[in-house]
């Protein structure tokens, strides 16, 4: 893979995570820390249990998809610093193009992304 390609998948990576960074940020209502959100959220007496069981688990299901998504860039990234960009995790095997234009963070091929998928299902 020539640098110009590196350079537009670096930005590309870049501008998603700025983008979830963003996302997060605003989730949260900007410099406010997640636990303060949440007793927001959760702390109206007035709203049943099975309501706020329910609000806390996607709150918390959000919480760890953004943090693998924010995880998936980061080390997309750090492939690209250390020159193995583009290079299948698992079996060495280059990534193709459009597997990695459609989602610049992925770490595997297509085959070994659907090995990992069966053998640990979501």
């Amino acid at each position: 893979m020539n640098s110009q390609h590196i350079s537009t998948y670096q930005q590309q990576l870049a501008a998603l995570r700025a983008s979830l960074l963003a996302q997060i940020a605003e989730q949260r209502g900007g410099v406010v820390s997640r636990v303060e959100v949440a007793a927001d959220h959760f702390g109206h007496p007035e709203d049943s249990g099975a309501q706020l069981a329910s609000e806390r688990e996607l709150e918390f299901a959000l919480g760890e998809r953004e943090l693998a998504e924010l995880s998936a860039i980061d080390a997309a990234l750090a492939r690209i610093n250390a020159g193995n960009y583009g290079e299948c995790t698992d079996c060495g095997a280059h990534i193709a193009p459009a597997r990695l234009h459609a989602t610049p963070e992925a770490p595997r091929c297509i085959h070994c992304q659907e090995k990992q998928e069966l053998s640990h299902p979501a």
